[in-house]
């Protein structure tokens, strides 16, 4: 299999966390009073089994191009305050598709702590 179009170099991605650490991390930080998770991490097999999940029910609401949106969200429970993602399904791929809210988002993700930087 060859290599995605759209992957970038491994020096682009230390560059684009640096910049977010640098312009954001310490905002958030400073308006917390403590670090904040800033990276996920999900298994191939759970990321297959929700694009497939995607993939199947978009197709039986007869959705050829489905995409999936990443959104940044944070808990407010006993247990943690701190940032996760989650992963919603699209009607299509262009930056003002919707939401397909037919199709639950996904979540359950580990989040590194302390934040491991790239």
């Amino acid at each position: 299999m060859s290599k995605p179009s759209k992957c970038i170099t491994v020096d682009k991605a230390r560059e684009l966390q640096d910049n977010w650490v640098a312009t954001r991390a310490v905002d958030i930080e400073r308006a917390m009073g403590s670090n904040d998770t800033r990276e996920f991490l999900f298994s191939l097999e759970e990321l297959q089994e929700f694009l497939d999940y995607v993939r199947a029910e978009s197709k039986k609401q007869e959705i050829t191009n489905p995409g999936v949106r990443i959104y940044f969200g944070a808990y407010d429970n006993d247990t943690t305050d701190k940032a996760t993602c989650f992963l919603a399904p699209t009607v299509g791929i262009n930056s003002g598709a919707p939401n397909n809210y037919k199709i639950d988002p996904f979540n359950t993700v580990i989040g590194g702590w302390p934040p491991h930087s790239y």
